[in-house]
């Protein structure tokens, strides 16, 4: 089961609406799924939250380091309360799934993403679960970290919105431990294009024959 859940993001005002808290705006979310509330501890370095949960104590997390220095603030609670990688959860943004959708998964690269990178070294594995909630891509990897410190359009800021209330329905499986659960309500594909209708059929299947006329020359 998770124990800890994790968003990443950056503090400050000016950073609070940019596709890179995403991470945030789904702990948030859970946050107010739990009716819990968020406050700083500084012994973690982060906004944390602790409840009970199915006779099980769990506990949300925003790192406040900067996105650069996340794992400062989780390996720091993990280690206190003796939290394992794998029963970790981290909601981060994912350039390379589109806005609308998310992917969970356990391990794995951290594919140039900060936060995962400095969590990964801290915690001296990479086995602890990630939700990418995609932001999707500029298409210019030049283009990147002015991407992500950037607010997402008002069209992908509600896919987002929708995206994370439609993955925040998979958290009692990710508490009860049921990944392949969960791993089916958050993942979402574009929907089936629809099948056009059938042509109405003028004509039985089978056209009945027709005799031919006969002939107007005498038969031999």
């Amino acid at each position: 089961m998770i124990k800890l859940f994790v968003g990443l993001g950056n503090p400050g005002s000016e950073y609070e609406h940019t596709r890179h808290n995403a991470g945030f705006w789904w702990v948030d979310g859970l946050a107010r799924q739990l009716k819990i509330s968020l406050h700083h501890e500084r012994s973690y370095q982060g906004l944390m939250a602790r409840t009970q949960y199915g006779g099980q104590t769990i506990w949300l997390l925003e790192p406040q380091t900067f996105m650069n220095a996340s794992g400062t603030s989780v390996a720091a609670l993990a280690r206190f309360y003796k939290i394992e990688p794998a029963q970790i959860l981290v909601a981060h943004d994912e350039l390379d799934v589109v806005p609308g959708e998310a992917k969970l998964k356990l391990g794995g690269s951290h594919a140039g993403h900060n936060g995962l990178r400095d969590i990964q070294a801290q915690l001296g594995t990479a086995d602890f679960w990630r939700l990418r909630l995609g932001i999707g891509h500029p298409g210019v990897k030049s283009e990147v970290i002015h991407w992500v410190l950037k607010k997402p359009s008002p069209e992908q800021r509600t896919l987002i919105d929708a995206c994370v209330a439609r993955s925040l329905l998979a958290c009692k499986d990710l508490l009860s431990g049921d990944f392949t659960r969960a791993t089916q309500r958050i993942h979402t594909s574009k929907p089936a294009r629809p099948k056009p209708p059938r042509p109405v059929q003028t004509t039985p299947p089978f056209a009945e024959q027709i005799p031919k006329p006969a002939s107007d020359t005498p038969g031999q």
